[in-house]
């Protein structure tokens, strides 16, 4: 039981850090593909770019508070060691 709770934490964790990135780069992405079918522009580097520049953000932004994160769960995994 308890290596199905580490892998809990971990999935957990996994998704904390991971989520903000992709539902950011994911609304942009959206929105990128309905101003493209609005204006019939349909180049493909614009939402590539503008994804990459939104998960860039996120990282500066919140990286420190995703780095604790994983400092925190890998702690943990220590400990249990």
């Amino acid at each position: 039981m308890e290596v199905v709770d580490i892998m809990r934490q971990g999935i957990g964790v996994i998704i904390k850090i991971s989520g903000p990135m992709l539902l950011l780069s994911m609304l942009v992405g959206v929105l990128v593909a309905i101003f493209q079918a609005v204006t019939q522009i349909h180049e493909q580097s614009l939402a590539f770019i503008l994804k990459l520049i939104v998960v860039v953000g996120v990282l500066l932004v919140g990286g420190s508070w995703m780095l604790e994160v994983l400092l925190d769960y890998t702690r943990y995994l220590f400990t249990l060691m």
